[in-house]
């Protein structure tokens, strides 16, 4: 089929992986530039805006992980049925994820929008800070359905062994946010000046373009979507299977949302600087780690394709290339962390007390971001595998089992910096673990299926 089935089981390993990654890294860096844009203008407005941000990063993320599971599973199973399926069958999966996405969003729209004052006050936002939340998630929910469609398309695109085009939407998405948010937040020319608002509004209006050209590339190029979908026993099927991968895939990637909203809790007890230095942090982790996630994006693919041919030296190849390379890089991202990290805090805020807990963050947990890479390739495997639920377990080790009650008994005892350390010993311990496992893991599906 045109545009379909670029064979990954055959061929350089190391060089597909690069192939296939650095267009997500793209892509990656286009998100994580559109949400260090926000913390950049919004840190202009004050401390205010800027903890405000650091309250709603969790609830972001936990609707994020819904339209992120959705399209793990469309990628795990396009993935592994790509290189032999007709188009007909193609039509059916991709559409109907669409569809499951479409459903979806529609009832977190309507959740969302109801419950933001209760839900925040619970987080422990309260005055000002509550009303900034306010203003910038009643906007940012309407645009929804243009993060979760746009999601969904982007994976099916994906895992058709096409990465460029789905890395490029995203940095094209980034630019035009990064345009847009200075113009409406503080009203350049004939643009209003919306505050916290403008920056929600931006974020609407560039996920909206994304959507719109998503959608046509798999309407026109691909002619993989339909609207006259076969049966509804066919799409429930489908369903099935997508939420085989997708059910355990977004109940990990809420875990995490829902354990940093419990962090959070914690941290707001210090002030309204430690929120805001922890939302800053968070952000530029997400630039920091964007390498390991495009790789892992990359490997359910590459997986994907060759547990269908039984390739499994070419599994254990990529896996060892992937681990090594997250190691690597995270003794990297903290040697520029310890060199540079007052400087990148500064980028963001002039508050002192904001920079110093900021760099002491990146000191302590940024030991560990190699180890946290090893989690985030792990579980992207297992989704590759169709085993999706050890990815689970590891995630719910990591973040309830250890990070948490770590992170209470390291307040009592150490203050902030006693949640600083949770958050390292969770990433290294569960790191070597979920990847040991992995390995295992590989080794017994290999076994089952009698290959030497």
């Amino acid at each position: 089929m045109e545009h379909l089935n670029r064979n990954l089981t055959e061929g350089n390993v190391a060089r597909q992986l690069f192939s296939l990654t650095w267009p997500m890294l793209f892509g990656m860096l286009g998100m994580v530039i559109f949400n260090l844009v926000d913390t950049y203008f919004l840190g202009k407005l004050g401390v205010g805006p800027l903890a405000a941000i650091g309250f709603t990063f969790p609830v972001i993320m936990f609707l994020n992980g819904i339209a992120q599971g959705v399209g793990i599973g469309t990628s795990s199973l396009i993935s592994r049925n790509v290189i032999t399926a007709d188009r007909k069958k193609m039509k059916t999966m991709a559409s109907s994820a669409l569809l499951l996405g479409l459903l979806l969003v529609v009832l977190f729209v309507a959740a969302g929008i109801s419950t933001i004052r209760p839900l925040f006050t619970m987080l422990g936002a309260e005055g000002d800070i509550l009303d900034y939340i306010h203003d910038y998630m009643s906007v940012w929910y309407l645009g929804v359905p243009f993060v979760v469609l746009p999601m969904v398309g982007n994976n099916i695109v994906r895992a058709t062994g096409d990465t460029f085009t789905p890395g490029m939407l995203m940095v094209a998405s980034a630019v035009i946010n990064t345009i847009l948010d200075p113009l409406l937040i503080f009203g350049y020319g004939p643009f209003p000046e919306l505050g916290i608002k403008g920056a929600a509004l931006a974020t609407l209006i560039a996920r909206s373009v994304s959507m719109v050209i998503i959608l046509i590339i798999l309407i026109k190029r691909e002619k993989i979507i339909t609207i006259h979908l076969e049966s509804v026993k066919k799409v429930i099927e489908v369903w099935r299977k997508v939420f085989y991968i997708a059910g355990p895939a977004t109940l990990g990637l809420l875990i995490t949302p829902l354990s940093l909203a419990v962090i959070t809790k914690i941290v707001s007890s210090y002030g309204a600087e430690a929120v805001a230095a922890f939302g800053v942090a968070s952000r530029v982790e997400m630039f920091a780690l964007m390498v390991i996630s495009a790789l892992g994006s990359v490997m359910i693919i590459f997986i994907g394709q060759n547990i269908s041919r039984n390739a499994f030296p070419r599994i254990f190849q990529s896996l060892r290339y992937a681990s090594r390379f997250s190691l690597m890089w995270g003794g990297l991202v903290l040697l520029l962390l310890l060199f540079f990290g007052q400087f990148i805090a500064s980028v963001f805020t002039k508050d002192v007390q904001v920079i110093a807990i900021t760099r002491q963050y990146f000191y302590i947990i940024g030991a560990s971001y190699g180890f946290q890479g090893l989690v985030m390739l792990s579980t992207a495997a297992y989704n590759g595998l169709n085993k999706p639920y050890p990815s689970t377990t590891f995630i719910t080790i990591r973040t309830l089992g250890i990070f948490v009650p770590l992170a209470l008994l390291g307040s009592e005892l150490l203050g902030l910096k006693g949640v600083m350390w949770a958050g390292c010993i969770a990433n290294v311990t569960v790191g070597i673990a979920s990847y040991n496992f992995l390995c295992k893991t590989v080794r017994k599906v290999r076994d089952v299926r009698g290959v030497i």
